[in-house]
């Protein structure tokens, strides 16, 4: 309407559906690092000069991860259950820092995160993070004591379990908002990096604690 209050167009409920539905998949393409325009009909070489950027950036990070475990190769050599039980903290980490990072990429698409309320976010992330660190490293060590009959190996993995999940709730929140302040996508770079993070965090964390313990 204009100022004298005549009609000058309109916005039908079909223009509504169709920006909810173009935001709606560019959300979920940004969560596999794509776009809109990479859909499942995309030309071979563009597809795979799309995605291979991201798998390039996540194989340099692999290797970050593998130089940490390089690191304790002896320790590795001495107590081969630390080998058996590196992916368990590896992948609780992964899977806690990428719920955390999930709520926070939806949270800052819709407004709801801001600089007023990232302190709340973080101590209340941080708080999940250790009730559940907790709750299943007590799990897993009890695993671990009755498949090694080694107390320390039961009490490594539960404080190095602890310690990444505390590492996943700080990288699931702090990563998207340092991101975002530097003009990244934390949608198509956040999980590279809480990957990373968790990795590095649950190996060094287990087979640090072990040198210690153990040898």
């Amino acid at each position: 309407m204009d100022d004298d209050g005549r009609l000058l167009g309109r916005v039908t409920v079909d223009d509504v559906l169709d920006v909810i539905r173009d935001e709606a998949e560019h959300s979920v393409m940004s969560m596999a690092g794509l776009d809109e325009e990479a859909d499942m009909f995309a030309g071979v070489v563009p597809s795979a000069r799309r995605r291979g950027l991201w798998l390039g950036v996540n194989l340099v990070t692999a290797f970050v991860a593998a130089w940490v475990v390089g690191l304790f190769e002896s320790t590795i050599e001495s107590i081969v259950a630390l080998a058996v039980l590196m992916p368990i903290v590896a992948s609780m980490g992964g899977v806690a820092a990428t719920q955390t990072l999930t709520l926070i990429v939806r949270g800052l698409a819709l407004g709801q995160v801001e600089r007023a309320n990232a302190r709340w976010l973080l101590t209340k992330e941080v708080a999940v993070a250790l009730l559940n660190g907790l709750a299943w490293a007590t799990v897993v060590a009890g695993v671990a004591y009755l498949w090694f009959g080694n107390a320390k190996i039961s009490g490594v993995i539960f404080a190095a379990m602890v310690v990444n999940l505390f590492a996943a709730a700080l990288a699931g929140v702090l990563v998207p908002l340092a991101l975002k302040r530097f003009g990244v996508d934390p949608a198509v770079a956040g999980g590279v990096v809480v990957t990373t993070v968790t990795d590095v965090v649950g190996f060094a964390s287990l087979l640090g604690l072990g040198t210690l313990v153990l040898l």
